[in-house]
Parts: structure tokens; C-alpha cells; sequence
């Protein structure tokens, strides 16, 4: 087969910081060529200098055996480059066949825009991708795994030839994964090639043809994916052994620090939700997307106010109508799209971290500083966030420590009630290992965990209960020795029957 791409000992660095060091690269026509490490290993550099974002220091780049000297994003795309970003580029408050047809339909002034036609195409590279999403929706209103389907279905109708997804799967079911890896063995087939990052290996062993390891901006190995297992990609990854990545510690439980009573809320489509979660115990959420689980999370921090049912923290019903009063009641809510909401950009790491507590840090009118700096640094080193300085910009961080900023935040308002939601998302198999770490210490010293993941081997292996969510409502609840994918699986698409304890 030809080669579509292939990158020569590319080279890149930032202020001083080697990014990629002297990296090769190539694809092939009908083949997915996975490119995995560990956050802050490369991965994306490479992908910006090959998609034109940023322009190589050394090295050079050609594409269907053509040397590319200046490179930029529009020369990409009509060279057949067509990326898609771990967060969904599109134009919020267009319809989702606007945004899908951005790009493809030609320009000029005096053009006629064929309404109907373009909802037609719009539909049917939706159904490719298995979204079942009606075209005329408004691309705010839609959740963000529905955006990334958008994105996937867009870039499939720019009909390319270099396909490049970072971290494609993230937001997505058990069900639209595997939606979405027929289409990449349908699009090989076809021969596009596939250039797809992930930190979900499972992934990786079911669609990928070859895989290149980067650790610290160098190439570390490319190998046929039939010559490696599992443990050892983790070790090419990390370069040392992983001995757990679900470190699962199972602590004494204390008192119910949350339980919920028919809690309801017209709004978000939330009703008769009964769950608890006892002080030193994880509680995973499971759920098809849409289930309700999000919506839930939303509930327990005031964001969309239960209009019935009651609330109990620590035995006593309380009335969560705004964020201010969930925090000063001890809830914390890492929330899943980190850069809309989990941490602000253009803020230091250290205003980030303390921005949950900035009243604590005041005495009179001034800003402590001193107990910022003090606090952003014990944070940084507690949770291993990799940064030159805490006065650097969020925004310049890896995707993993970006994450990393955003539970710094909530740790920092020591919280009695932890809300995770999809905590691991976008983060290497070295950073998930010490996210899960961490919530066993948590739960060790009695902080009571809500874990909310669309990844069933994390529920499996990090939840003392599971409670599964279906049509807005807690479906049924399984112990830890009861939980398996097929019976999470069943109460999610609401046939659990009597594998689980019903709830209500």
C-alpha cells in the first residue's frame, strides 16, 4: 500500500522545552496506525505539526510522497488531512448540518444553500457514525459526546485521506464505540488511513494495524499491535511495570454521608432517584449516555435544583439550590468537559486551584498569597501535575493535567462528598493509575466518592456499589462481587430483571 504520510526526524521545542525529539513518523493507505504515551509525551505536537498548527524546528513532512515546506491548516485539509481534536471544534450556536456543512460546500457570495440536501447529507454521515441526532439541533444543546459524533460525522464527509482522531472514543457508550470502530475498519477498508491516539488500549488491540510509542518528545518503538500485549505497551509507555491500574482499596465504611429519596427534577428529566454513598466508599454510576447521570450530578451541586424528593447529608434533608450552597455544604463536582468548565484557560495553575476557596484566602481586602502559592504547590506535588511553575498558564497543559488541575480545585475545599464525572477521561494509563490512587486515599480517610464513568472496566474496578442508570432513574444497584459488564450492561438498557436490587 502507498504511503500517504511520512514524518523525518521532526523536532520541536517551547521556551526552552524539547516537545519532540528527532521523531518519525509514516502511515499507510488502508491502515490505523496508533500513536499512544503518556500526556506530555509528544502526541499532540506531532499531530499539530502534521495538521500545520505548528511548524517543525527540523525535520520534514511529506504527504502522498510530496516534501510539504510551509504547512499550514488549510494546506492540510486539501491535502486530505482531516483531524479530530479530543474537544469538538464546532460553532455552537449553529444546527448540526450547518456545522457539518462548513467545509464542504463551496463558498462564493451569489451561492444557493440547498436546505435540503444539506440536511440529507448531514443525516446520513450521522448514521455512519451510529448519532442518532436530528439534523436541524443546535450544537449547544447538545451534550459532548453527541458533539464529538458530529465531529467524526464531519470529518468523514470531507472525504479524507489522512484521518487523524485524538481520543475519539472518550465521551462515548460501550454501544457508540463499538458503532465507531466499525466505521474506522469500514473507512480502512476503503483505504484511508488512520492515524488514532487514545489511552484506551482495549481500543487500540481492536482496530489498530501498527502502534508508535512516544515518552518524553523521543520515539520509543513502532511495532506490528500482533507483536505486543498489554503489559508490554504499558511498559514501552511509562517505561517501568504497571502493577495495577484499578488500585481498589476496600476500607471500613462509615455513616451515609448522601442518600436520596425519590429525588426528582422536572428540568433534566431526573425522577424517583433513590441512592446512597457511605463515607469511605466509591460509588460508580453507570449508565448508557443520556441515561441521566450527568443531569444527576447537576441535581447534587444546585445547578438544576431537585423539585422533589429529599436530599440527605449525613442524615439531615437539605435544599441545594445554587453551587455556593452544595460547596458550603461539602460537595465537591469535578464536572466531565474540563475546558468549558473544569478549569479556566488563561488563569495561572495556582488561581485555578484556589478558586473554589478564594474567600478563605482573603484577610481584609488582600489576596494571601503566600497560602495560594503554599497550597497550589502542595496540590501540584500531591497529584503529580506537570508544570515548570504553578504561575503558568492552564492552558498550556496536557489534557491529563488539565484534569489533574480541576480536582486540585475541589480537593482544595475539602469536601465530606466527592462527585467525579468521568474522571479518567483523555488520561494516559500512567496518570489514570495515580487518579485511581488517589481516590482510594480519599476514600481511606473517609471522603465518600460519586464516580461517574462510561468506562466499565474503571466502574468495575474502582466502585465498592454500582448504581446504574436508565431513562432518568436509578435503575438498579449492584454490590462490588455482583457486578459484571453483562449484568451493567442489561440494567442500563433497562432489562436488568433480577440480576440487581431494584432501587425505590
Amino acid at each position: 500500500m502507498p504511503t500517504l504520510l511520512k514524518a523525518t526526524s521532526i523536532s520541536k521545542h517551547f521556551a526552552g522545552v524539547h516537545a519532540l525529539r528527532s521523531v518519525s513518523f509514516d502511515l499507510q493507505a488502508g491502515e490505523v496506525h496508533a500513536l499512544v504515551g503518556e500526556n506530555g509525551a509528544g502526541k499532540s505536537t506531532l499531530i499539530k505539526i502534521v495538521t500545520g498548527a505548528h511548524q517543525p524546528d527540523a525535520g520534514t513532512l511529506e504527504i502522498d510522497g510530496q516534501a510539504i515546506i510551509h504547512n499550514d491548516p488549510v494546506t492540510s485539509r486539501k491535502l486530505g488531512i482531516a483531524p479530530i481534536y479530543q474537544q469538538p471544534a464546532l460553532f455552537p450556536d449553529l444546527t448540526v448540518a450547518e456545522n457539518i456543512a462548513i467545509g464542504l460546500e463551496p463558498g462564493g457570495p451569489w451561492r444557493r444553500i440547498r436546505w435540503g440536501q444539506r440536511r440529507r447529507l448531514a443525516t446520513e454521515l450521522l448514521a455512519r457514525v451510529g448519532a442518532a441526532i436530528h439534523p436541524d439541533s443546535v450544537v449547544d444543546q447538545l451534550t459532548m459526546p453527541e458533539q464529538q459524533l458530529v465531529e467524526i460525522a464531519r470529518a468523514l464527509g470531507a472525504q479524507a485521506s489522512v484521518l487523524i482522531m485524538d481520543e475519539p472514543t472518550a465521551s462515548l457508550s460501550e454501544r457508540e464505540v463499538e458503532r465507531l470502530l466499525r466505521t474506522i475498519r469500514d473507512l480502512r477498508q476503503q483505504g484511508v488511513g488512520v492515524i488514532y491516539i487514545t489511552h484506551r488500549l482495549d481500543e487500540l488491540f481492536q482496530v489498530a494495524d501498527r502502534v508508535t510509542v512516544l515518552r518524553d518528545g523521543a520515539l520509543v518503538a513502532t511495532r506490528p499491535v500482533g507483536e505486543l500485549n498489554h503489559a508490554g505497551l504499558i511498559r514501552l509507555m511509562v517505561g517501568r511495570e504497571l502493577t495495577a491500574i484499578y488500585p481498589k482499596q476496600i476500607v471500613p465504611l462509615g455513616e451515609n454521608v448522601l442518600e436520596l429519596r425519590s429525588v426528582g427534577c422536572h428540568e433534566s428529566g431526573i425522577h424517583n432517584c433513590h441512592l446512597e454513598v457511605r463515607a469511605g466508599e466509591i460509588v460508580g454510576l453507570a449508565g448508557l449516555i443520556g441515561a441521566g447521570r450527568t443531569e444527576l450530578a447537576k441535581i447534587l451541586f444546585g445547578l438544576t435544583p431537585a423539585d422533589a424528593g429529599q436530599i440527605l447529608l449525613r442524615g439531615r434533608q437539605v435544599a441545594i439550590q445554587a453551587p455556593s450552597q452544595a460547596i458550603n455544604l461539602g460537595i465537591a463536582y469535578v464536572p466531565e468537559d474540563r475546558r468549558r468548565h473544569g478549569v479556566i484557560l488563561d488563569l495561572p495553575i495556582a488561581a485555578n486551584t484556589t478558586l473554589a476557596i478564594l474567600p478563605r484566602l482573603f484577610s481584609t481586602l488582600r489576596l494571601n498569597t503566600d497560602r495560594e502559592r503554599t497550597l497550589a504547590t502542595s496540590m501540584v506535588q500531591r497529584l503529580a501535575i506537570k508544570t515548570p511553575s504553578i504561575h503558568s498558564p492552564a492552558g498550556q497543559l496536557s489534557g491529563g493535567n488539565q484534569q489533574k488541575v480541576a480536582l486540585a480545585r475541589w480537593l482544595a475545599t475539602e469536601p465530606g462528598l466527592l462527585i467525579l464525572d468521568e474522571p479518567t477521561q483523555g488520561i494516559d494509563v500512567g496518570a489514570k493509575a495515580e487518579i485511581h490512587r488517589l481516590m482510594g486515599d480519599l476514600a481511606a480517610r473517609g471522603l465518600a466518592v460519586l464516580m461517574i464513568s462510561s468506562e466499565l472496566p474503571e466502574i468495575l474496578g474502582m466502585s465498592d456499589r454500582v448504581v446504574v442508570m436508565h431513562g432518568g432513574t436509578v435503575g438498579g444497584t449492584l454490590t462490588r462481587a455482583e457486578a459484571t459488564q453483562e449484568k451493567i450492561l442489561a440494567l442500563a438498557l433497562g432489562h436488568g430483571g433480577d440480576t440487581a436490587r431494584r432501587a425505590g
